[in-house]
């Protein structure tokens, strides 16, 4: 056992909060031997979630035309240029998304949205989507979580009027990082929504995408960010999967082992947050998706992504339940109890 671990762990156990030098020696000593690592960030997860999974799906309510130049979305014009404007999916379609996220046992649907920031429309088709699910016999007891971009305070008074639970806005990188792959906007614009979506009473979903080029400097920066400052209730981690025509598109994939290295260090960053591995999943990790949650998940999105497929449903829910983990029930939504500074 690398006691230069195991003494740190301990200590989160015990209640205490890691600061960027005692992180950033654990990823020198994971560097060696992550395993100890895992062992440890799999403690802390059972300590704070024991063994239930939360399971999330998400469904394109409008994508694609994009005027940000995101350097590794599919979805923006500069990725694409001349091609068709924004597609919108009918409500309808959303509908029988909600359905079908609900009958596969996910306790959140997350609506989401290409653009900088939501027009008025489409405030109004989110609302009409969560009246129609909220009485949809299938699929009402699904917590409603949208993703639109920036948000005004009236924006966000208005969906949790409507019903959303809970909002998605990431921050992707570090501070530094940032304008080197995002030029269209700035961090403060993303920190200034998270802000907004708290005071509107909203939960705050709020995560990253790693393998944009950034260093291990950047990922413990973000993980500060997100837990001093942001305070979010779900951090879902993303991996770059690289579409050829983004800027992006030849980036070097991120090896299984490190993938499980952030989850693990984000797990001891992070204690009693909810860390939700999403997109890239399958392509990056391959046959060790089910070591996401002995890093330290606590859940992962099921179903397809927005421009790429997930693996069948049913495996995820064999791996669950081979794992001997439970699926969380649509009911347990609980705020991250962040403690007083």
């Amino acid at each position: 056992m690398n006691e230069r671990i195991a003494d740190p762990a301990r200590r989160v156990l015990g209640g205490q909060l890691l600061d960027k030098r005692a992180l950033r020696d654990l990823v020198a000593q994971a560097a060696d031997n992550p395993f100890d690592l895992l062992y440890w960030a799999s403690r802390i997860r059972e300590a704070h979630f024991a063994n239930k999974v939360h399971l999330c799906s998400i469904v394109a309510g409008k994508l694609g035309g994009c005027g940000e130049d995101c350097k590794w979305c599919a979805q923006s014009a500069a990725s694409a240029p001349g091609a068709a404007g924004p597609q919108r999916l009918g409500l309808d379609q959303i509908v029988a998304a909600a359905r079908d996220a609900a009958k596969l046992g996910a306790g959140c649907l997350g609506i989401v949205n290409s653009g900088r920031a939501p027009s008025r429309r489409d405030i109004d088709d989110v609302a009409a989507a969560c009246d129609a699910i909220r009485h949809d016999d299938t699929a009402r007891n699904l917590n409603l979580c949208a993703s639109l971009g920036q948000l005004t305070e009236p924006q966000a008074a208005r969906l949790a009027s409507a019903g959303v639970r809970r909002y998605n806005h990431n921050l992707e990188t570090s501070r530094r990082h940032f304008p080197n792959v995002v030029t269209t906007h700035t961090y403060d614009d993303r920190l200034r929504t998270a802000a907004v979506v708290r005071a509107a009473g909203l939960q705050l979903c709020c995560g990253c995408l790693f393998g944009l080029g950034e260093t291990w400097d950047d990922r413990i920066d973000l993980a500060l960010t997100l837990r001093d400052t942001v305070r979010p209730d779900v951090v879902p981690l993303n991996f770059l999967h690289p579409v050829p025509a983004t800027p992006l598109g030849g980036a070097a994939p991120l090896s299984p082992i490190e993938i499980l290295t952030i989850i693990a260090i984000f797990r001891l960053a992070m204690p009693a947050t909810r860390l939700k591995v999403a997109g890239g999943r399958e392509v990056n990790l391959r046959d060790m998706q089910s070591w996401i949650f002995h890093a330290g998940a606590t859940g992962c999105l099921i179903g397809n992504y927005l421009t790429t497929s997930g693996r069948p449903p049913r495996e995820d829910l064999q791996m669950i339940a081979d794992l001997g983990f439970e699926v969380a029930e649509p009911t347990d939504t609980r705020k991250t109890r962040w403690a007083a500074r």
